[in-house]
């Protein structure tokens, strides 16, 4: 609160440099999030439906997302509650890995559910 107010004469190509510096390691502290998509038709089978639950757990345990989506072709579209139906065996098998961020929910011809991962308790 000086009268007259007191200014510091500051090197400009020094500040700029010492704001770029910040930048990066502010960038190196942040954490990227994957998200990794297994996708289903309603006339999925059994053994398909296996082998890409556990590929989903993978994803989850390496600390990824995980997008679950049906996929409609033609006029499969009007056997919504099939591909609900699956998306709900889906999450059963993965409750013990994941939380839901996003409930089933139609999006144009694809049903959609999106996971993360869940804590690790130590």
């Amino acid at each position: 609160m000086a009268d007259p107010p007191v200014c510091k004469i500051v090197d400009f190509g020094k500040y700029k440099y010492e704001l770029t510096k910040k930048e990066k390691v502010a960038k190196k502290k942040q954490t990227v999030v994957i998200v990794k998509e297994v996708r289903f038709h309603i006339n999925t089978d059994v053994h398909d439906f296996d082998f890409k639950t556990k590929h989903a757990i993978r994803f989850l345990e390496e600390g990824n997302k995980v997008k679950g989506s049906v996929i409609f072709k033609g006029r499969e579209i009007t056997y919504q509650n099939q591909g609900l139906d699956l998306l709900k065996r889906f999450l059963e098998r993965l409750e013990d890995y994941c939380k839901v961020d996003q409930e089933p929910k139609l999006e144009g011809r694809a049903m959609t559910v999106m996971l993360s991962p869940e804590k690790k308790k130590k």
